[in-house]
């Protein structure tokens, strides 16, 4: 995927539901994965030439695990002028030492998002930018059917009360397959994830699900995903509201 191509997926998923307004402060969380990378990609370059005026600050949560090398995505964001916090943690060892979690994913995205909020208040920022994209919401939509039973997915824009925050999703028009060759494309300096648990969640088993179901029935990885968009899930804006559908 080319550069213009992402620009045009990320102005439209945030011209369709109105994520960025005229001198928004935006934190982007930066794991250090592709996701992430591409993400910083997209608003560095979208606030060029964006009609509304925006900041933009990065920040990676470190889960104190210790074998992370940083210094590229540094790097990265110099070139950009985004000014770039690492926000030291020992997350990692709480959930994997001290408490030991047969289950971990849920406590540890409350922990970072935790962390992440708190830092992004500090700096000033009124909005956060995460790197979900189009393969997170089909898969967060089957995720909560499996095991919880019910049609949802997470929003393309959120509003924190407790915070004073809101948290968009500009890559939401993106698919993983894309992001995978815009990182081979631009050689982004990608931090390989440091979780024993990676690659071992409810969520790669759903993510392997929605491959072969997509691989059976083609296309069904986008008719979901349109079912998403459609489906009136509770924090989602109406078809009405929006500047044009998904």
């Amino acid at each position: 995927m080319k550069l213009q191509r992402l620009l045009s997926l990320t102005r439209q998923a945030v011209d369709t539901y109105h994520m960025i307004d005229s001198g928004d402060h935006i934190a982007v969380g930066i794991s250090g994965g592709k996701d992430s990378l591409t993400l910083l990609y997209a608003l560095a370059n979208l606030r060029r030439f964006y009609p509304q005026p925006f900041s933009l600050s990065a920040i990676t949560v470190d889960l104190g695990f210790g074998n992370m090398d940083l210094e590229p995505v540094k790097a990265l964001c110099s070139r950009f002028s985004v000014p770039y916090r690492i926000i030291p943690t020992e997350i990692g060892k709480i959930i994997f030492e001290a408490r030991k979690e047969s289950n971990p994913c849920s406590l540890c995205a409350r922990m970072r998002k935790g962390a992440l909020n708190q830092a992004a208040l500090e700096l000033g920022c009124n909005k956060i930018a995460y790197a979900h994209h189009k393969d997170d919401v089909v898969e967060t939509m089957l995720l909560s059917m499996l095991y919880e039973g019910r049609f949802y997915s997470f929003p393309p824009y959120t509003s924190l009360d407790r915070t004073g925050l809101s948290v968009i999703r500009p890559l939401m028009f993106v698919s993983e397959a894309e992001i995978k060759g815009f990182r081979n494309k631009y050689n982004l300096p990608v931090c390989k994830n440091p979780c024993p648990a990676d690659g071992k969640t409810r969520r790669e088993f759903v993510k392997n699900l929605t491959r072969a179901l997509n691989q059976q029935v083609p296309g069904a990885r986008n008719r979901m995903f349109r079912a998403v968009c459609t489906g009136n899930i509770p924090g989602w804006p109406s078809e009405e509201t929006k500047e044009s559908s998904c």
